[in-house]
């Protein structure tokens, strides 16, 4: 199993293999298709984005916070969102701010994949039905952006350690664990 400090370089996104196990450490943040649309939207205008989605690693994730008495937040589930829903955002994400990692589930469409070869960008894959586990890798929250859009939608800011595991299911060099899969089980008569 091998660890991944966040954030991550092009060469450390290229240097994955497909099929590995991997844990992340450092810088992560989550978005869904809301927080896709407003930093697409607002990239466009000229306008700030937070800098934290440059070069990021980002869960496909509704995370469930609490706020404590202090004003911090934590996290309490975050399991992983379907990845495809983000399907038609994500190849002008990736190339837009240069995304090096996706965590999520299901796997993406060979847009997306075409997208992550230009940049230098992985697929990471995580278990679906496991948000209490991954939330003890998401260790502390960081901060929140666009709070107006829903819990599930804001773009959450976290300290992982141990997020995992999760298995890179396509890699920098448009290799698709997902695809192989479906190849394998076309039959030619």
């Amino acid at each position: 199993m091998k660890p991944l400090r966040a954030p991550l370089s092009e060469a450390d996104a290229r240097a994955l293999k497909l099929g590995e196990t991997v844990y992340v450490y450092g810088n992560v943040i989550t978005g869904r298709d809301e927080m896709h649309v407003r930093a697409l939207k607002l990239s466009e205008e000229g306008a700030d984005v937070p800098k934290d989605i440059e070069e990021s690693v980002l869960f496909h994730c509704g995370p469930i916070m609490v706020q404590r008495d202090d004003g911090s937040w934590s996290v309490v589930a975050a399991g992983p969102t379907t990845s495809a829903r983000m399907n038609k955002l994500e190849p002008e994400m990736i190339r837009r701010f240069r995304i090096r990692a996706i965590i999520g589930k299901g796997g993406m469409s060979e847009e997306v994949s075409a997208a992550m070869k230009e940049v230098g960008c992985v697929y990471l894959a995580a278990t679906g039905g496991a948000a209490i586990s991954m939330a003890e890798g998401l260790k502390r929250c960081t901060g929140v952006e666009w709070l107006d859009l829903g819990m599930a939608e804001a773009m959450w800011r976290f300290d992982a350690e141990r997020l995992g595991p999760l298995i890179v299911a396509m890699d920098s060099e448009g290799n698709s664990l997902y695809e192989k899969v479906r190849r394998s089980l076309v039959r030619t008569p």
